[in-house]
């Protein structure tokens, strides 16, 4: 584990001003007249890929270039770097039922545990005739056994208790890339390059696809309102899209702007939906009542926002490309 590091911080006020319009590829996106908006900077060459609230108010992000877990101190700016084990290139993080930080490592092809409380890391790995899975993102069901994905073509279950591990192939081969879980227990994955989304049974671990409308739309990530609707972000169509597993039903909205990439969703706790859009270098929110898109630019060009979480009453962003991560409180 290395030492205390201060990184640099600054407030980022006024994005734009009341009452104005951010043209994004030619249209027009409503955006806040006011939001409390601060970034900060990790150490060079971090890469932030994922980003997770703790439970002690501070924040965990997956360094992957640098192999590490960063852990913030919002308030001070400090950030403490936790090394993750030879070749480790984390990709996502997620706090636990235990209140521990859960990563999936896809240079050390396995799961690994941060303990806040003690600073102890255990890696879990995978099977040795599952090599070079990919290792992607990962979720809780309610019965506190983890799921993660692998975009080489598999999905898989982790008893955290036992340690007990099993690796499944994915019905259509490679591609499963973001993970959720429903309020109600059901988990779904999105497959990239399957362009599809899929729920796992829990009692047998099946996975059973389920095709959205739009053929090859690059389903990129998926998450779960308050109510179990699943919200997709299609990296190749640009839409945002809903699936209702009451009727099967779908339906979705395409970002503003010509040309838009869809790459994380998450919905927060009053049922916003968040998604990040690579060709406008912004996150929307989108609110399903009035079905509208309001719009925050990056800190800076090439911000390349991979993946979104948040906590009541803030939306965490880590800007990969700036070695940056943003809180937003809207």
């Amino acid at each position: 584990m290395n030492g205390a590091k201060c990184c640099t911080y600054a407030w980022l006020r006024g994005l734009v001003l009341a009452g104005a319009a951010l043209a994004i590829a030619g249209q027009l996106v409503a955006v806040p007249a006011s939001a409390d908006t601060r970034v900060y900077q990790p150490p060079q060459g971090s890469r932030p890929h994922d980003v997770a609230p703790a439970p002690d108010g501070k924040v965990w992000y997956t360094g992957q270039r640098r192999g590490v877990l960063g852990v913030l101190e919002p308030e001070s700016g400090e950030v403490l770097e936790v090394a993750l084990g030879p070749g480790s290139a984390p990709h996502g993080v997620i706090q636990g039922p235990d209140g521990a930080a859960w990563i999936t490592d896809g240079g050390q092809n396995a799961i690994v545990r941060y303990d806040p409380a003690t600073g102890a890391v255990r890696l879990f790995p995978l099977p040795a005739n599952r090599p070079r899975t990919n290792l992607n993102t990962a979720a809780f069901d309610v019965d506190g056994m983890l799921w993660f994905t692998g975009q080489n073509g598999i999905y898989g279950r982790l008893d955290p208790a036992s340690g007990a591990m099993q690796v499944y192939d994915a019905p259509r081969g490679r591609g499963p890339y973001g993970i959720a879980a429903t309020p109600g227990g059901a988990v779904y994955y999105a497959s990239l390059a399957g362009s599809h989304i899929a729920r796992i049974d829990r009692s047998n671990a099946e996975a059973r696809v389920i095709e959205p409308p739009r053929k090859g739309q690059g389903a990129r990530r998926v998450w779960s309102d308050t109510v179990g609707q699943i919200w997709v972000s299609e990296w190749n169509s640009g839409y945002l899209s809903r699936f209702n597993p009451n009727d099967s039903s779908w339906a979705g909205w395409k970002l503003p702007g010509d040309r838009p990439q869809a790459y994380a969703v998450y919905v927060d706790d009053r049922d916003i939906v968040w998604v990040s859009d690579f060709a406008a270098n912004a996150v929307l929110s989108f609110d399903p009542q009035s079905e509208r898109f309001t719009a925050y630019p990056g800190s800076a060009p090439g911000a390349n926002v991979r993946q979104i979480l948040g906590r009541p009453g803030e939306v965490w962003l880590p800007e990969s490309g700036l070695d940056r991560l943003v809180r937003i409180r809207p």
